[in-house]
């Protein structure tokens, strides 16, 4: 199941849970808890699996036309299961009825790591584009390769 959340500390507990768990995304403590902290004022998604949180999306507002795949995580035991895109298609659903037009994502390029290279394929198999990297922004070992979309 998967439901929106609206309860500001319910989005921080779910959202700690979750990219704790996930060290090799969200390895870097100060960057880990400012996704936290930003959730609360997010668009939030969470998959659950008897009545737990096992997955999360949180959609931001970026311009007038536009939201951003912000952060997205799923409970390592649940990957390859289809969750992912189940949160997807309910946030690209939930930012067309808001009067959105285009969606985004950051994430590290392709060819930097292997498991950045999965994260790429993903956001690929999800229909986003690549639409340009930015070699410093976070900096020189991390090239920002952002992604989007159109959703009309």
């Amino acid at each position: 199941m998967i439901r929106e959340i609206l309860d500001k500390e319910e989005k921080k507990r779910i959202s700690r849970k979750i990219l704790e768990a996930l060290p090799n995304w969200f390895g870097i403590k100060e960057a880990r808890e400012e996704y936290i902290s930003d959730c609360e004022s997010q668009y939030f998604f969470a998959a659950e699996k008897d009545r737990e949180a096992i997955g999360f999306l949180c959609l931001k507002q970026t311009g007038k036309d536009t939201v951003e795949v912000s952060v997205m995580g799923i409970l390592p035991e649940f990957h390859r299961q289809g969750i992912g895109k189940e949160l997807f298609a309910l946030a690209r659903q939930y930012a067309l009825e808001k009067g959105f037009s285009f969606m985004q994502v950051k994430t590290v390029q392709m060819g930097c790591y292997d498991i950045y290279d999965d994260t790429n394929k993903f956001y690929k198999s999800l229909g986003f584009k690549e639409f340009e990297v930015f070699p410093t922004l976070w900096d020189e070992w991390n090239p920002c390769q952002i992604y989007v979309m159109y959703l009309g």
